[in-house]
């Protein structure tokens, strides 16, 4: 027989309550206009550094010396300036008991960018407080809306742009579920008309200036009616203005089974998903196309940007004294993405060649995260090498 009281029922109501209004105010914010940050009218471009926790710090240096040298002019002139931002470590955010430092919080908006290195999240059982995920807070922080992953797999003929709605759905209120007595808990799944529609608008936009034809929707809409439902109802909506798209529809599950099949992904060019599909959908394509170490991950908002690997801590590496052998290829990226969105595509084009000349066709040196193979900064040096061969060409 359940446990639950009258008692039981009205705490739960109330925190239900107010969390709906809380919402309400969340949706307002979001209706009021924003202006985009135009970075050819700034005299200086300021961009945060984040090492992280882990291999981070390990793979930011490396990933720092690739701006150095496709940036070098611009942070020499003071156009571009770089800022190390200490106190976002596990161990200080453990020290303080928050996820996101108070004190952290104005050096983080007085940057424009910000390139992150991977962060623990700490989970029950592992010896360190429950907290919540850094990564989450941030892109709230910031209202990073939409997480673009670029996912390119030619031997299968797949070059896809995610766009992965970022703060809604089951991740907003990831630490605000109700425990209603010890036989009951309840997590919620949020998603409204405005966050929606702006992650479709980002995704049609994406795809006309890019040539695109298809702009795919992922959910789970035969189960999750409401929530999912709205969500493919605004996609939709947002897509009339668009004519010229093709817009189709996949299920998740059947998406992470069948993406590699060309019967089931024919048509795909970009793809727009809920935070939590969108969150497992791409760590499933990042690994059909050579793993997390490959891939970055682009945060975008009106105001900042948010660049970084997608890849976590790698905890065994370090406990392993391995972590000098991790692959920095995803912070790499990160660091082309960011230069992309400043206005500097010209460099990331660049990147992209002399990483495929390291990666693909060339490939004298290989990353493993095994001592006999190459390290991060071995690696480094031979991309850095292939740029300068590739400027001087």
């Amino acid at each position: 027989m359940s446990g639950i009281t009258q008692e039981h029922v009205k705490q739960a109501q109330e925190k239900f309550g107010a969390l709906i209004e809380q919402e309400s105010k969340r949706i307002e914010r979001m209706k009021e206009s924003q202006e985009l940050t135009d970075f050819k009218k700034k005299e200086k471009i300021i961009v945060g550094i984040l090492p992280g926790d882990g291999v981070g710090p390990i793979l930011m240096e490396q990933a720092l010396r690739v701006l150095n040298e496709l940036a070098g002019d611009e942070i020499k002139s003071g156009k571009i300036e770089v800022r190390t931002i200490e106190g976002m470590t596990i161990e200080n955010r453990v020290a303080k008991m928050e996820s996101l430092p108070s004190d952290i919080i104005p050096e983080i908006k007085a940057c424009d960018v910000l390139v992150k290195g991977p962060m623990v999240t700490p989970r029950a059982g592992e010896g360190l407080p429950n907290l919540v995920s850094a990564n989450s807070l941030l892109r709230r922080e910031l209202e990073l809306f939409a997480a673009v992953r670029p996912i390119k797999i030619p031997d299968k003929n797949i070059d896809w742009t995610f766009f992965r709605e970022n703060i809604e759905g089951e991740y907003i209120w990831g630490d605000k579920g109700i425990q209603v007595d010890e036989d009951l808990a309840i997590d919620f799944k949020v998603q409204t008309k405005q966050g929606s529609e702006r992650i479709a608008r980002a995704a049609f936009e994406f795809a006309r200036k890019n040539g695109k034809k298809n702009v795919t929707i992922v959910t789970k809409a035969n189960i999750v009616k409401l929530a999912d439902g709205n969500f493919i109802k605004a996609v939709r909506k947002v897509g009339e203005e668009y004519p010229e798209i093709e817009i189709q529809e996949r299920l998740v599950d059947a998406m992470c089974a069948k993406m590699l099949d060309e019967s089931f992904n024919q048509g795909i060019e970009v793809v727009v998903l809920p935070n939590l599909y969108g969150d497992i959908v791409t760590d499933v394509a990042a690994e059909h196309a050579g793993g997390l170490g490959n891939a970055c991950s682009s945060n975008i908002g009106n105001r900042y940007a948010l660049f970084e690997a997608i890849h976590g801590t790698a905890p065994y590496l370090i406990s392993h004294n391995r972590g000098a052998y991790a692959n920095p290829c995803s912070l790499i990226r990160a660091i082309g993405q960011m230069l992309v969105h400043i206005g500097y595509g010209d460099r990331s084009c660049l990147l992209d060649e002399a990483l495929e000349i390291c990666t693909v066709t060339e490939k004298k040196l290989v990353v493993t995260t095994f001592p006999e193979d190459a390290s991060a900064a071995e690696f480094t040096d031979y991309l850095l090498d292939t740029i300068r061969n590739l400027k001087n060409a």
